[in-house]
C-alpha cells in the first residue's frame, strides 16, 4: 500500500503545538510594529502590544524578553540570513565580494523571509523608527557589532585563519559594518523610504570601497588649486 509522508530531505512539519506558539510570536511581532510605527518606540508598552493580540503581559514574555527584543526581531531575522548567506559562498571568492554578493545576491530571499511575517512597508517604517529613536539604534548597533564578529569569525575560517591572531577578518568586517551605516543613514535621511532605495544606496556604497581605499581622491581641478594657493 503507498503512504504518505514528509519528503526525503525535507525538514518535518512542527506540530500543532509549535505551530500555535509560531503564531502567537508572529502575532506579537506584527503588532508591536504596527504600534511602534503609529505611536513611536517610547509610546508602545509591553502592555499595548499584549493587548492588541489579546494575551497577557505574562504569555508576552515567554516570547520576548523585552519590548526592544520584538521591535528589533525581524532585522535580526535579515541577519541571519546574512551570515547563512556568507557561509553558502564560493569558498574560493575574495573576501569583500563574498560579503558584497552575499548581502546583495540574498535580498530577494531576506525580504520574502520578512514579508511572510510582516508586510514590507512595515518593516521598512520601522526600520526608519529605530534608525531616529537613540535606545534603539544603540542596542541595533549593538546587534550589529555581535553580527560582525560572528561574520569574522566565518570569514577567518574560510580564509584558513586564526581570527584572534590575524586582524584581516575583523578589519575588513568592520570596514564592510561601516559602509551598511552608511547606506542605512542616508537612506534613513532621504526621501525615498523603500527596499529598492536601500537596496540601491548599499550596492553604491560597496561599489565605493575599492576605490575609496585605494585612489587618491582629489581631482586634478583640485590639486591645482591646491598648489596655486
Amino acid at each position: 500500500m503507498k503512504t504518505v509522508g514528509t519528503a526525503v530531505g525535507a525538514p518535518p512539519r512542527p506540530g500543532l503545538r509549535e505551530r500555535k506558539k509560531q503564531r502567537t510570536r508572529d502575532a506579537l511581532v506584527r503588532a508591536a510594529l504596527e504600534l511602534i510605527a503609529a505611536r513611536g518606540y517610547d509610546g508602545t508598552t509591553v502592555d499595548d502590544i499584549a493587548a492588541a493580540v489579546d494575551v497577557s503581559q505574562r504569555t508576552f514574555f515567554r516570547y520576548f524578553a523585552s519590548k526592544e527584543e520584538v521591535a528589533l526581531f525581524v532585522p535580526h531575522l535579515a541577519e541571519l540570513r546574512v551570515a547563512e548567506a556568507v557561509r553558502a559562498r564560493p569558498r574560493d571568492e575574495a573576501p569583500l565580494e563574498t560579503l558584497r554578493r552575499a548581502v546583495l545576491d540574498s535580498w530577494d530571499a531576506i525580504n520574502e523571509a520578512v514579508g511572510e511575517l510582516v508586510p514590507l512597508e512595515l518593516h521598512m517604517r520601522v526600520y526608519r523608527v529605530i534608525e531616529s529613536t537613540p535606545a534603539l539604534l544603540a542596542a541595533h548597533l549593538r546587534r550589529a557589532a555581535e553580527l560582525e564578529e560572528e561574520l569574522a569569525g566565518i570569514i577567518a575560517e574560510r580564509e584558513g585563519l586564526d581570527v584572534d591572531t590575524d586582524p584581516r577578518p575583523r578589519i575588513l568586517v568592520a570596514a564592510f559594518g561601516g559602509v551598511i551605516r552608511v547606506a542605512e543613514r542616508r537612506w534613513s535621511a532621504g526621501d525615498d523610504p523603500s527596499t529598492e532605495a536601500l537596496r540601491e544606496l548599499m550596492r553604491t556604497c560597496l561599489d565605493h570601497v575599492g576605490p575609496a581605499l585605494a585612489t587618491n581622491w582629489r581631482t586634478t581641478a583640485s590639486l591645482k588649486r591646491h598648489n596655486e594657493t
